[in-house]
């Protein structure tokens, strides 16, 4: 428990960045094992809420790939995956925007309303927030030679209307955004939660762009957390990937990171959503945690 004094001290230390970020806006990718722990969900919600009455505006971005893979089971229909996306047929489809623009949003939605906030839930079909167009992927085929991969409803972004975001968020409310986007006729994309969270903060010129994930930032050595690098330059990326340091599932957020960056993005992180309050102790603290990735300048 702490002591009267230490609480002071807390307060007092986080004043310099309650004003420094008032009136700022921050995206936030919450995904990951935040959406799963009931106690690290509440620890989230709360943190959020707390930006929002201390200034700041706050737009949540969420995926929902465990609850999708769930229903998918229930109704018998089996998942499959090329390079790590979701195949997402017309019945997928129905699927994953059900459980991400239903299901998820209207959750988050609700937790923030019971604990003193005010959220709006919105899917990108939403006053055209995200348009898209089918992802292109290049498999190999049998003989060895590139060819594009179908993979149905799986979209990339093809732009941003943040006017609905901007109109919410003057109004005194919490936009939560699911990863669904429109295509030219109507029809529903599932689209890359990271993704979606880096082009909402390019088009909306976010102060900040944080993501959510279920590792401590990047590691020189994946195995020692004190090899943690805390901060990284946007030129350091390439050689990262191309030794090894970056891989996997890392390589997709790192890169929504410094597309952000490149669009006016003024800060991202990548941080720890395992640890309780981890958007507090970023923001609000002078220790940060996670990989801050920056521009060159810096």
């Amino acid at each position: 428990m702490l002591s009267p004094m230490e609480k002071t001290n807390i307060l007092i230390e986080a004043l310099p960045y309650i004003k420094k970020f008032y009136g700022k806006t921050v995206v936030i990718k919450y995904g990951g094992h935040a959406m799963i722990n009931c106690e690290l969900k509440q620890a989230v919600i709360k943190d959020i809420v707390l930006m929002k009455l201390v200034g700041m505006h706050p737009i949540i971005v969420h995926g929902g790939g465990p609850e999708i893979s769930k229903m998918l089971d229930r109704v018998g229909k089996q998942s499959r995956f090329v390079n790590g996306l979701r195949v997402t047929d017309a019945e997928t489809m129905e699927i994953v925007e059900m459980v991400l623009a239903g299901k998820i949003n209207k959750e988050i939605v609700s937790l923030i309303n019971q604990h003193g906030g005010s959220a709006v839930g919105l899917s990108g079909k939403d006053a055209f927030l995200i348009t898209a167009k089918p992802k292109e992927v290049f498999v190999e085929n049998e003989h060895g030679e590139k060819v594009t991969a179908d993979l149905g409803h799986v979209g990339e972004v093809v732009s941003i209307n943040p006017e609905i975001l901007t109109t919410v968020i003057e109004r005194g409310y919490i936009p939560v955004v699911a990863p669904v986007g429109v295509g030219e006729n109507g029809e529903s994309y599932n689209i890359n939660a990271d993704t979606v969270a880096g082009e909402l903060a390019r088009a909306i010129q976010a102060d900040k762009l944080v993501l959510l994930t279920d590792v401590e930032g990047i590691m020189r050595d994946s195995h020692d957390p004190s090899t943690l690098i805390s901060t990284l330059a946007v030129s350091q990326v390439p050689g990262l990937i191309k030794d090894g340091t970056i891989s996997g599932g890392m390589i997709p957020k790192v890169e929504c990171c410094v597309r952000a960056l490149e669009g006016g993005v003024r800060r991202t992180h990548i941080i720890d959503g395992r640890l309780r309050h981890s958007l507090l102790l970023e923001i609000f603290t002078d220790e940060g945690i996670g990989t801050m990735v920056v521009p060159d300048k810096e």
